[in-house]
Order: C-alpha cells, then structure tokens, then sequence
C-alpha cells in the first residue's frame, strides 16, 4: 500500500504510545476495581485502545465543527437524563449517565479532552459524548454506505496512537460486500486500512486495539459459517495484526498474512492488561460459559470443533453471565460485561514472569442499566459503558440506550 500523508507521524507512534500507556499507573492505584457512579473529571492523555473502495464515503453531521485533537470541549449544557430513569432520583438525573436516546451505540473511543466518540451500529452515525450529564450529544460524523444487517454495521471506533498529531480514527464497519477497517479524520475522506474480511447473513461482530507498539488487532466474526473460522486462509473469525496502514504486521505467524489467531466464533472484546497481553471474550461454544483468552500468535482457539492443539480458555465467566459485550482493564483488574445478565463482572489479574493468570469474577453491576454492551477503561481510572436494550431481547426504559461513565471508589463497597 502507497504511504498516505499521515505515514511520517505515524512512524513515531510507537514512542508517544508509551505515555499514553500511563493509564497503568493509575489503575494500580485501584484498591479493588470496585465502582461509583461519577460526573466530573476526565483525563487529558489518549487511552491505549483504541481501532474501501470508492462507494465509502463520511457526510458531516449539522454540527461538523469539532475539537482540534487534544482541545478542550466547549459544548454547552443541556437537560440530561429524565427523570424516573434507572439509577435516577427525585434529586436530579443519575451521574452516571452521560447520554441518552442513542441508537445501537456499540463502538466507543475516548478523546484526549476527556469526552467520547460513539459509534452507533445501525446508522453510522458518530457523536460526541461530554463526561458529565447534562450536556448535549453532538453529531459530529455520519459513515454511509454501512450494511447493519447480521448484525453487522459501525462496529469499533479506535483512535490512532499518534491522534495529537495526525488526528485518524479507525473504524471496523460492514460495506455492501465485506467487512473492513477504515481510517478518516472528523472531516476528512475514508482510506481504506484492510478490506475483504468476509460479511454473512450473521456474526458480522468486530473489534479494534491498538497494542503497545502501535501494531493493530482485528477481530473478526465467522460471518456465519464456522469453516471459515478453523480456515489457514479466511479473514473471518479471526484476530488479525496488522500495521496502522493495513500491512501484515512484523512478527506475525506468516510474514504475508494478516492472521494472528484463528478459532474464534466472534470477538466481542479486545483490550490490554497490565501485562501488556492482548486479552479477548467470546461466548463459549453452544452457548456455553464466556471464554476470557490471552492471545498468542498462531494459536488456534477451538471454534468450531476443539480439535488436538486447539488452546483451552484461560478464563470463563460464571455459568448464566453470557451474551459477552465487551472488555476493559484497569490496572491488576479485568473488566467484562454480559449482557444476558446485564452484568458488569471483573477479576483480579495476577503477572507472573510475563504471564497473566485471572481469578475468580465477581459481579460489581448488576441490572440497573439493562443489558450492557461496549466498556472502554480512560486514563482517569474511569469505566465508560454502552447499553443494549432495544436489540429486541432487553427492556428498554425511554431513556435507552445510554451511555455510562462510572469511577472507582476509594472505599472498599460499590456504590453504583
């Protein structure tokens, strides 16, 4: 592929991602990942997550100007969430909310001025989300040309690891023919980044993450036919590594492919522990316990058939905590969401000489926001959330879906 403008800032990724990774160093500060509802506060650093053809094109929304990469927000305020609400009370709108009325809000990416960009699946739509209630939801993006059908559409939204100078997102979304990765600026044209990941009439689900030395983690569905998922070949139900360009990324098992794992159904979650491993969640085979993996390069994870050599989880989820949506760590906690259960799960993460083990999950959340979906930890210690309550399977109150912003506590109980 040709070097785009951006090559150049690019290469430098690997350094400035370094000082983004000081999320760690906040996280260890967490006494027992445990979570309260909270408004104000917000980081200034860019978390370490977040990640066509001609017929792909982005239409700005009424509200096109936006924040130069790392400037402060100046949206003003608004009424938030209505009373009556979840987590609401008489005194005023929950904290925890920070958005309301989305439509299937799946990818999510923090900025460096503290506020979000979410990504609804079913529009591609692309807004700005404030890290405190009570302010309005600003369209900034529309993607056109997405196919929502199987689940499929604007499924990921990550921030390059140099965004303070080149100011790229990435977005996995689904085209009238494949799935792919894209790259734009807020107002800028698409590029296409990888193309040709195979779409179905199901398990279209994808997820981005940018690792540690800027290399770029895909994960794939197996687009509804699990053969593709145990091919050598196939894009589909796969996690693939790629540089920030879309080039098989140096180190992968075949220098000339994308492919990093194989055996995966779909990948509802892709995020870094403190380790620096590249964890991923799926649900577990015939609707079986959640799988939590670390990924290892050229290994095959077991779906469709857990043949000799295929890789055992190194985790599950307890029995009943399924319908996986999405992961996050901060610091030596591992954070899981399940919609089924509408649960917010986390376990202990333990690193010994290089490698991470998981203890048991316990619920810090359960069934006051519905069915929860995407989780994205900030900088500032903070977890921001999706709901998924009108997929046809939850019960959605009027302010569905929502997006949530919650902080640790200092104190040793929950008090979401």
């Amino acid at each position: 592929m040709a070097q785009t403008p951006h090559s150049k800032a690019r290469q430098t990724d690997r350094m400035r991602l370094t000082g983004s990774l000081r999320v760690r160093a906040i996280g260890l500060l967490l006494a027992g990942g445990l979570l309260a509802a909270c408004g104000a506060g917000a980081g200034a650093q860019a978390p370490p997550t977040w990640v066509p053809k001609p017929d792909f094109s982005g239409e700005g929304g009424p509200n096109t100007t936006v924040p130069s990469p790392g400037a402060p927000s100046r949206n003003p305020s608004a009424p938030g969430q209505p009373p009556g609400a979840p987590g609401s009370s008489s005194s005023g709108p929950d904290p925890a909310v920070v958005a309301t009325n989305l439509t299937t809000p799946t990818g999510l990416a923090l900025l460096p001025d503290g506020t979000a960009l979410v990504g609804e699946r079913t529009t591609g739509r692309i807004v700005q989300v404030q890290p405190q209630p009570g302010h309005p939801v600003k369209t900034i993006r529309t993607l056109t040309g997405i196919d929502a059908s199987g689940d499929g559409g604007l499924l990921d939204l990550a921030l390059s690891p140099s965004y303070l100078e080149d100011g790229l997102i990435y977005a996995y979304l689904t085209s009238a023919t494949d799935n792919r990765v894209v790259s734009f600026t807020l107002t800028g044209p698409l590029t296409p980044v990888l193309t040709g990941i195979p779409k179905g009439a199901a398990d279209n689900t994808g997820r981005l993450l940018f690792d540690e030395t800027g290399m770029l983690y895909v994960g794939t569905g197996d687009a509804g036919q699990p053969a593709l998922a145990e091919s050598a070949t196939s894009l589909a139900g796969k996690v693939l590594r790629v540089t920030a360009i879309g080039r098989p990324a140096p180190g992968n098992p075949n220098p000339t492919s994308p492919i990093f794992t194989r055996g995966h159904q779909v990948v509802d979650g892709l995020c870094l522990d403190a380790a620096g491993d590249v964890v991923e969640v799926e649900p577990g085979p015939n609707n079986s316990a959640t799988e939590v993996n670390i990924l290892h390069a050229a290994a095959d994870y077991g779906y469709p058939s857990q043949a000799a050599g295929t890789r055992a989880p190194d985790a599950r989820l307890p029995d009943g905590r399924t319908g996986v949506g999405g992961c996050a760590a901060i610091g030596p906690q591992l954070f899981v969401t399940s919609r089924d259960a509408a649960a917010l799960l986390t376990a202990a993460v333990t690193t010994r000489a290089g490698s991470s083990t998981f203890g048991n999950f316990s619920t810090v959340l359960e069934g006051r926001y519905g069915r929860l979906l995407t989780v994205v930890a900030a900088p500032d210690g903070a977890l921001w959330l999706t709901t998924a309550n009108r997929d046809g399977h939850g019960h959605p109150v009027p302010a569905d879906e929502r997006v949530l912003r919650i902080t640790a506590s200092a104190g040793g109980s929950s008090q979401v």
